[in-house]
């Protein structure tokens, strides 16, 4: 069983014999993992670690504000707005794993450029146990990375044998807010993979407005506590609608609600019939380009928790 002060002791230690004087970075999403990751090596070697907040257009509504409320005053912070080099880049596709892979590389490009400015040695990964796992990695915890302009960092990856519900007990040790510790994990490539089809601005808008209805209406009846993710998927489905008096041909909304303990298998729970109905009733009445809502009953497996 996860002793947590011991764990973080034991780390901190390792990790400054392993970085030294050295500066390292980390790029920083708001999750309870890199978030986690971020404030166990700023104890252990201070501002000699960055973390490197990267905006890439694709994140939730109030996203932006709540991460940079949390950590500006406690790390080493730097944000950068990439959302435009990112969405440039996706123009017109349309493949989720092409997407994931322009994502990356455009995310690679964008923290280099942050590295190369603190001169990094180290890279900081808040990589966990299901990470590797479910990608069959069998990466040891040190390795270098060459990124693509010849910058070459070390990987510390300090959490990687740990499962979420372990990471969040050594948040909750570490003195992190609650709402961030419990907040429901969210992919690395954004409402890229909650928007079917290719991206555009608009289309961004209408899945971050109705994501963040389902995350109001959870939250209202507190729910989330039951929950592993929930949130709505914007499909490239057109239906016809009734808005008013006339016709309308709008998208399908898909929602997502799964339970899990580390996301390795999860399950759709049942829900109050009412908390459905009043998310649908919202997105359609609040979202004008949305005509339908459907939810999506698949377990993991045979399904996965997202969609693309």
């Amino acid at each position: 069983m996860l002793n947590p002060s011991k764990f973080i002791q034991e780390s901190i230690q390792k990790i400054k014999k392993e970085i030294g004087d050295e500066k390292a970075v980390i790029a920083l999403s708001g999750g309870v993992d890199s978030s986690v990751c971020s404030v166990l090596v700023k104890k252990a070697i201070g501002n000699n670690l960055t973390a490197v907040f990267v905006n890439h257009g694709l994140l939730r509504e109030g996203e932006v504000e709540e991460v940079r409320a949390i950590f500006e005053d406690r790390l080493n912070f730097v944000y950068v707005d990439a959302s435009d080099e990112f969405l440039h880049a996706l123009k017109g596709v349309n493949d989720p794993e092409k997407k994931r892979k322009i994502i990356g590389k455009v995310f690679i490009d964008v923290f280099e450029r942050e590295a190369e400015k603190i001169q990094a040695k180290f890279l900081v990964q808040g990589t966990i146990a299901p990470d590797w796992i479910e990608s069959e990695g069998k990466i040891k915890s040190h390795h270098n990375l060459a990124l693509p302009g010849g910058m070459v960092l070390e990987v510390l990856e300090p959490i990687r044998e740990l499962y979420k519900d372990e990471v969040r007990e050594i948040g909750l040790e570490l003195n992190l807010p609650k709402e961030l510790i419990y907040r429901q994990p969210f992919p690395g490539p954004g409402l890229a993979v909650r928007v079917i089809g290719t991206l555009t601005k608009e289309k961004l808008a209408i899945c971050r407005k109705a994501d963040e209805i389902v995350r109001e209406e959870v939250e209202l009846g507190s729910f989330q506590n039951e929950l592993w993710q929930y949130f709505a998927v914007l499909t490239d489905t057109l239906v016809t609608g009734i808005k008013g008096d006339e016709r309308d041909f709008g998208y399908l909304v898909v929602l997502r609600f799964v339970a899990s303990l580390d996301a390795m298998t999860a399950n759709v729970p049942e829900l109050p019939w009412e908390l459905i109905r009043t998310i649908s009733d919202r997105i359609t009445t609040e979202v004008s380009d949305v005509t339908h809502v459907s939810l999506s009953l698949s377990d993991k497996p045979p399904s996965t928790i997202e969609f693309a």
